[in-house]
């Protein structure tokens, strides 16, 4: 969408005029197909890299603004946010050294980012979910201000009729509700573009479609979303929830999320996926003018396409038919928008190389996968892949179910290795990007493991917010010595340079969110044993919808206790609460908040949003045990 003048449609006659541009463009598309006007006889290959901006605490960063401005490099585009960008690698013919210059060029690309990122105060990690993101993060002042992103937030609202609700169960279990698409920029990507003959283009989307699951099953890395353990490859739920325009009262109609993996195979041509974007999506969002097609085949030229171009841009497939233009000649190209970033660009490079090989391979010794293999196993494949990585068993062509693990080491990597070796790419770059997947695989060490694995070493003796922290900051050292995934050790806390005042400046990285709480209308014996049983000396009290309405205090139990009449034990908890306890949020400065403590002589603060739910507590625990732990740090210095 970068490429237009976009605007949210106001009335139906500008929506018949972009559906009428769309529907010639998808009239030329067909002549050029039927008239073998679409390349054939060439292949390339390209790659989309998408990162996160952090500060100094490794939390997300507004700076992309300021870097495009200062690395003036075309290669660098916007994104969502502003605390995310992208860099587009320049095509390759997909032969010979091709898949190592790929390399070096994102190399140099991002340590320019990187540069410009420490520069401004700030830094660039490659993950598919920053650990360290918020939910105050998603709001509508860190959207790129750019209007198509307005103007497709306004549509996709529109067309939801209501908030965007986000539920994903693995270990953990995220609920939400959110109104806005910001959640999609909790994403990054590396998608990987590869060209294909325009003739042969409906048994390569399939092939594309059923070595997605292997592929991406060896790549996660986005286990963690708002501190919770989720999928290996959290971003595929993410990304399907955050801009689902379907609505929960039609839920007998078998409606599409306009992010998905698709239906069925692919029977004979790209028009195919084209007719099922147009006639499954609604139109959201267009442009002041369109180009004729038509005019421009009379020309003796390629028609951009510009209606189909843009609708194509606003539904999300995994696998994505990408019509384009290269040294004036009209092809099409399959988009792997599956795998995440990171963890290393070398890991990234990796998994490009074992898609592509698979994809040329695949494509020589099995042929069209459909003719094999029923889709909804293609499909099982990808979601038992996003949910578990390499733990996954997966349906295979020949009928069979295999761990993951052994049909990427036993099949997958030898017929990779053959469909690279088959377009002639260098034996010492085949032996480089394949071997980093086997020893990846044989290990068992993606990066989601990676995370949790650091994760639950860190959290016997660091909070939360220092675990996430750590797990951004070794992340960058780590990418920094381009070593693969598989070499690195495990994240540890101690490792960290992040200062202490960067780490705790805000009360979200110090709070404390698993909460034990009451309902007021509920016995104060019940919160006495509770305090009792579970050593608390502070419980809040809240609604049925988690508002913050009270707090009760060892002290104020004690004095309580003491007063009561004998064989009184029918008190209910507002009888004894603080009805108006002193309340911060997660924004609020952690030096205010000790001031704040100080000054009214209280040991805890409860933490609310700004809709007054209760989100966490701040006490004095904490803080003692984040000044022990410093102490400590001084003393070995």
């Amino acid at each position: 969408m970068g490429d237009f003048n976009v605007t949210s449609y106001r009335d139906e006659e500008q929506l018949r005029s972009f559906t009428s541009a769309l529907l010639r463009d998808m009239q030329a598309l067909q002549r050029m197909v039927d008239g073998g006007m679409l390349e054939n006889d060439r292949q390339r290959i390209g790659a989309e890299q998408e990162m996160f901006l952090v500060d100094r605490g490794m939390r997300p960063a507004n700076l992309a603004g300021r870097l495009l401005e200062a690395l003036q490099d075309e290669h660098f585009t916007p994104e969502l946010a502003q605390f995310n960008l992208e860099c587009n690698l320049d095509p390759l013919d997909f032969s010979g050294d091709c898949l190592s210059r790929l390399e070096k060029q994102n190399i140099d690309l991002v340590k320019k980012a990187r540069a410009a990122a420490r520069e401004a105060g700030g830094d660039v990690v490659l993950t598919g979910i920053l650990p360290t993101l918020e939910m105050e993060d998603m709001t509508l002042d860190k959207m790129t201000p750019n209007p198509r992103y307005f103007a497709l937030n306004d549509a996709l609202a529109q067309l939801r009729g209501g908030p965007f609700r986000l539920r994903i169960k693995g270990i953990d279990d995220l609920r939400l509700t959110h109104s806005t698409i910001m959640l999609e920029a909790c994403n990054t990507s590396y998608q990987v573009h590869l060209q294909v003959p325009a003739n042969e283009f409906a048994k390569h989307y399939n092939v594309s479609q059923l070595v997605a699951a292997p592929v991406m099953s060896c790549a996660v890395n986005s286990p963690l979303l708002f501190a919770k353990r989720l999928w290996r490859e959290t971003r595929l739920a993410l990304f399907q929830q955050s801009v689902d325009t379907r609505r929960s009262e039609v839920h007998h109609r078998e409606m599409q999320p306009r992010v998905s993996f698709g239906t069925s195979w692919v029977r004979e041509s790209v028009m195919e996926l084209y007719r099922e974007d147009i006639a499954r999506f609604r139109t959201l969002i267009g442009s002041e003018s369109y180009e004729d097609p038509f005019a421009a085949l009379e020309e003796g030229r390629p028609p951009r396409l510009d209606a189909l171009r843009l609708h194509t841009g606003t539904v999300y497939r995994w696998n994505r038919a990408c019509y384009g233009i290269s040294d004036g000649k009209p092809h099409l190209r399959i988009e792997n928008r599956l795998l995440p970033a990171g963890p290393s660009i070398l890991d990234e490079v990796a998994n490009a190389a074992f898609w592509i090989g698979l994809m040329r391979g695949i494509a020589k010794e099995v042929g069209d996968p459909r003719e094999q293999m029923d889709f909804d196993d293609c499909k099982n494949n990808l979601l038992a892949a996003a949910r578990l990585g390499l733990d996954a068993q997966m349906t295979w062509v020949d009928g069979r179910t295999y761990p993951t693990h052994d049909l990427i080491l036993a099949l997958l990597i030898p017929i990779a290795r053959r469909g690279l070796q088959s377009a002639n790419i260098h034996e010492a770059d085949i032996d480089r990007y394949v071997e980093v997947i086997r020893e990846r695989v044989a290990r068992e060490r993606t990066g989601a493991r990676w995370m949790l694995m650091s994760a639950a070493k860190m959290r016997k003796t660091a909070t939360v917010q220092e675990t996430l922290t750590a797990l951004v900051h070794c992340s960058i050292k780590n990418q920094e010595t381009e070593a693969p995934l598989h070499e690195w050790p495990l994240a540890e806390v101690c490792e960290m340079s992040v200062s202490w005042r960067d780490q705790y400046e805000r009360v979200s990285s110090l709070m404390n969110t698993d909460l034990f709480t009451v309902r007021e209308t509920e016995l104060v014996d019940l919160a006495a044993n509770m305090m009792d049983w579970w050593h608390l000396r502070h419980i809040p009290v809240e609604d049925d919808n988690h508002n913050l309405v009270g707090l009760l205090t060892h002290r104020v139990l004690m004095r309580f206790a003491f007063g009561r009449a004998a064989g009184d034990t029918q008190v209910p908890v507002s009888e004894v609460m603080d009805k108006n306890p002193i309340r911060v949020t997660p924004d609020t400065r952690t030096l205010d908040a000790i001031a704040m403590m100080r000054r009214e002589k209280i040991s805890c603060l409860p933490v609310v949003d700004a809709d007054n739910r209760l989100v966490g507590m701040l006490t004095e625990d904490i803080l003692m045990g984040i000044a022990a732990r410093l102490l400590e740090s001084k003393l070995k210095e």
